[in-house]
């Protein structure tokens, strides 16, 4: 049997959108139980949000995994607002895209530009990040390119250091571009009607 692309599984999956405060939420319900959210600017259409969440092993909801946003606090953080000022220093790493690239930014890192080495891997199917300092080193995917099965390559690759913020960029390849598109021209098809807080319509 073949192996169902991306796109068919995006299309076959259970669909609630929700319309709130300037912003469109989508959530995906596949037939392997995963559920995928994402949370749309409604003026510009930028993806401000992509998270993930599956069952466990014994079937139970694990906890939202984000791939694109700002990281979620854990519990412990919350309630000890001190571990976050201890740790307030530390490089935070995070995904935020841009209408035509991948986009990644590294927070809290002092060097200048020339320290760092930013690479893609096409064999491993990742980037990683180095510093000749040897004070930080990351390795990372794009899941994007890895759920299409698209190759990477290096001349997509580009990296500028401003106001201790490392930013990495990935140029999109026309083929996501054309089904970022597609999926978004066809969630704005699906009719919303008022639940009394938002505009919310399952699919």
């Amino acid at each position: 049997m073949a192996t169902q692309s991306w796109s068919d599984l995006l299309k076959a999956s259970r669909k609630t959108v929700l319309v709130h405060d300037g912003k469109r939420k989508v959530h995906y319900l596949f037939s392997d139980g995963k559920e995928l959210a994402e949370e749309y600017e409604m003026n510009t259409d930028e993806l401000l949000v992509r998270k993930w969440r599956k069952k466990n092993a014994v079937g139970a909801q694990g906890p939202w995994e984000v791939e694109v946003g700002e990281p979620a606090l854990s519990v412990e953080s919350v309630l000890e607002p001190h571990v976050i000022k201890e740790n307030s220093s530390n490089p935070l790493f995070m995904r935020k895209d841009t209408k035509t690239s991948f986009q990644w930014r590294i927070r809290n890192l002092p060097y200048p530009k020339d320290v760092y080495m930013v690479s893609v891997e096409p064999k491993e199917r990742c980037c990683i990040i180095r510093t000749t300092n040897k004070k930080y080193y990351k390795k990372f995917s794009i899941p994007d390119m890895d759920r299409c099965q698209l190759p990477l390559e290096s001349s997509a690759l580009t990296f500028t250091h401003a106001n201790n913020t490392l930013i990495i960029s990935y140029k999109k390849p026309k083929e996501i571009l054309t089904l970022e598109q597609e999926l978004l021209r066809n969630v704005k098809k699906i009719k919303s009607v008022n639940d009394g807080d938002g505009d919310c319509k399952t699919q």
